[in-house]
């Protein structure tokens, strides 16, 4: 003979007929899928925030450099010059030893005309490398 249902007792009971299933996931899922979204937003923004900070970066450095090109072109340009006028005075010199004093002075000129390129070439890579690095921290140029 079929053994009837035993009717249900203490918090079961008490709870309904369908105390053990799982509510419905439709409201679960569509904040899921609000959320994902929001976070897929959220990581577009950024990676086009440093995209653009990047590309900034590249640009100033690019510039930079370029200047520093033209420096340095003009600064050997200017040794050249001087080399060339203290050769024309060393053709014209009377005796060996105005040829040496004209070489010596050169020398000395030229020691100091490098040392003094020297520190410009110096300062404007220190600035270019600072201002390439400002777009990529935070707050800095968009």
């Amino acid at each position: 003979m079929p053994e009837t249902p035993k009717p249900r007792t203490g918090a079961k009971a008490a709870a309904g007929p369908k105390a053990d299933s799982a509510p419905p996931a439709e409201p679960t899922t569509g904040k899921a899928k609000n959320a994902a979204a929001a976070l897929g937003e959220r990581v577009a923004d950024t990676a086009k925030r440093v995209g653009q900070s990047l590309q900034a970066s590249g640009q100033t450095w690019v510039e930079g450099n370029a200047e520093i090109g033209l420096k340095i072109i003009d600064q050997t340009e200017q040794n050249v010059q001087q080399a060339f006028a203290a050769m024309r005075a060393a053709a014209k010199a009377k005796d060996i030893s105005e040829v040496m004093k004209i070489q010596a002075e050169f020398i000395r000129q030229q020691g100091e005309r490098s040392a003094a390129q020297a520190k410009q070439i110096g300062d404007m890579i220190v600035k270019v490398g600072r201002d390439s690095m400002t777009p990529l921290r935070p707050g800095g140029a968009k």
